[in-house]
């Protein structure tokens, strides 16, 4: 005899553990995306503003070009463009699939600790903001990376938002 106050009863098979589809990037890559998206936000900003800050300069030390001033305008206007640029490739990117630039081309992604799709402001101010903020603590920055060394591969700042580095 069946009881009817009894709960239902169903064999669910079409829920995924999204867990167990994740494998966490390794410490080389991350490093390596590091240092690439930094090399990538110089190489947009920081170059022109260098290239013709110098070119400017040079123009006006020997003879007092009165284009120098033109010069070093267009090297802020070409670093303000490649900011610009930099800035929408990258939210672009992490609101698709939180990627920043270098971890799309080295095919890694944050997730959320449980790796469900972790959210843009989670990224943005979690990951980053309060990460450049404790950044005023000296040593911070080195803590927060040797962190990676744990068993979990996560840094402080993947802790602090609860995220964690897979491969894409």
């Amino acid at each position: 005899m069946t009881n009817l106050y009894a709960p239902p009863r169903a064999a669910v098979r079409d829920i995924a553990d999204p867990v167990a589809k994740t494998v966490l990037a390794d410490r080389g890559t991350r490093l390596g995306a590091n240092i690439l998206d930094g090399l990538i936000l110089a190489a947009t900003v920081v170059v022109p503003l260098l290239v013709f800050g110098m070119v400017g300069a040079a123009a006006r030390t020997p003879t007092n070009d009165p284009n120098a001033g033109g010069i070093l305008f267009l090297g802020a206007v070409l670093a303000l463009i490649g900011l610009g640029v930099w800035c929408w490739l990258t939210i672009r990117y992490i609101q698709q699939n939180g990627q920043s630039i270098a971890k799309k081309i080295v095919g890694i992604k944050v997730v959320r600790a449980d790796g469900s799709r972790a959210s843009f402001g989670r990224i943005f101010f979690l990951r980053n903001f309060v990460n450049a903020l404790l950044g005023i603590i000296p040593f911070y920055g080195i803590l927060d990376s040797l962190f990676i060394f744990g068993e979990s591969r996560q840094c402080l700042h993947d802790k602090i938002a609860d995220t964690i580095v897979v491969i894409a």
